[in-house]
């Protein structure tokens, strides 16, 4: 992913931007429940559905407010290009099934995408407390301290992990990530398989996990962490290797040690 670098306006705009994720955190962890199970599929729907409006709610007026004629990218599981401007791609409940499930793997995140490239993100983890930033060109940060993507070279030392992007993909989806994580088992140390993405993208940046790859193009899932991990140092392509944009089919991001290793598995499945 190519990044152009931001202005000192956009500096000044993430405390605007992480005052608002840590907000509409609040409302989310307020709903929450470790007792939370949905009986029925459109019970769950339901859930999700409400936590996005009550989140929503808290996040949405202070973000256009910040950047007036500033546009809100409304539906979170499309994929592809924006037209020109800058555009709000947030997801209010990220990991939402998890939170409706009682599990604590869930964010809220919001990135400001200009011209199709993210310039600016915020990612808070209500439960935790934490807050993961990056403004481009000015690197990516956990509660100001700079974050930094692992040092490993060996691609049979990485843990690496994959995900589902949303839910009723179509099945030559699914069997492409059931042979990418078959072919990583045999060529890595270990994969995680779960969702959100961001919450395995924030690791990758972190330097906690190598590598993460997705064969799909949702962007409210991708925008977020492409940035975190390409300010933290870390290379982000589609799986043919070139530089990721929101029009990229598939998705990879790793460390630069391992992620030509990590791309030459992949990109025979991916094919």
């Amino acid at each position: 992913m190519s990044v152009a670098p931001s202005s000192d306006l956009d500096h000044a705009l993430l405390d605007t931007v992480t005052a608002a994720v840590r907000a509409a955190g609040a409302t989310l962890r307020e709903r929450f429940t470790a007792d939370a199970r949905g009986s029925g599929l459109d019970e769950i729907v339901g859930e999700i559905h409400a936590n996005d409006a009550a989140v929503l709610d808290v996040l949405m007026p202070p973000l256009l407010a910040a950047r007036p004629g500033s546009r809100w990218a409304e539906d979170e599981l499309a994929g592809g290009a924006l037209p020109p401007g800058e555009w709000w791609v947030v997801d209010p409940a990220e990991g939402n099934i998890n939170h409706v499930h009682g599990m604590p793997d869930w964010a809220v995140t919001a990135t400001l995408v200009r011209d199709n490239r993210p310039v600016l993100t915020a990612v808070h983890l209500p439960l935790t407390g934490e807050t993961y930033t990056a403004v481009a060109g000015l690197g990516a940060r956990l509660d100001g301290r700079p974050l930094r993507v692992s040092a490993k070279n060996d691609l049979a030392a990485a843990l690496t992990g994959t995900g589902q992007a949303k839910p009723g993909e179509d099945e030559h989806t699914f069997r492409r990530i059931g042979a990418s994580v078959t072919a990583m088992l045999v060529a890595g140390l270990v994969v995680r398989v779960s969702v959100p993405a961001t919450l395995q993208l924030i690791h990758v940046a972190a330097g906690r996990m190598d590598a993460f790859w997705q064969f799909s193009d949702v962007r409210s899932g991708l925008v977020a962490g492409a940035l975190l991990v390409a300010e933290a140092g870390g290379t982000v392509t589609d799986i043919d290797g070139v530089p990721w944009s929101l029009t990229s089919r598939d998705f990879l991001a790793a460390a630069p040690g391992v992620h030509a290793a990590t791309a030459e598995v992949l990109a025979p499945i991916a094919a």
